[in-house]
């Protein structure tokens, strides 16, 4: 069991991020883009294109409302935390 005065990979990461230079960022973004960027199947651009533009429709109809950014990360840290 964690500590209380270890701080979370993550909360760790971001602390590093926040300290690196503008070019050490944008080095660690396109590293980082690279390790996700794989060939996409056709059918799962297709399944993901089509959900977006639902999940779009629904904003604009106003059938659901949207998070605030910082709201998800605030859930998602305290989620990391447990």
């Amino acid at each position: 069991m964690r500590g209380n005065n270890m701080a979370h990979p993550v909360e760790k990461i971001e602390e590093e991020i926040r300290s690196l230079s503008i070019a050490e960022k944008v080095q660690l973004l396109r590293l980082l883009i690279a390790e996700l960027d794989a060939p996409a199947d056709a059918d799962i651009e297709r399944a993901w294109l089509e959900e977006a533009q639902r999940r779009h429709r629904d904003l604009v109809e106003g059938k659901v409302q949207g998070v605030p950014g910082e709201r998800v990360f605030e859930n998602l840290r305290a989620r990391l935390r447990r």
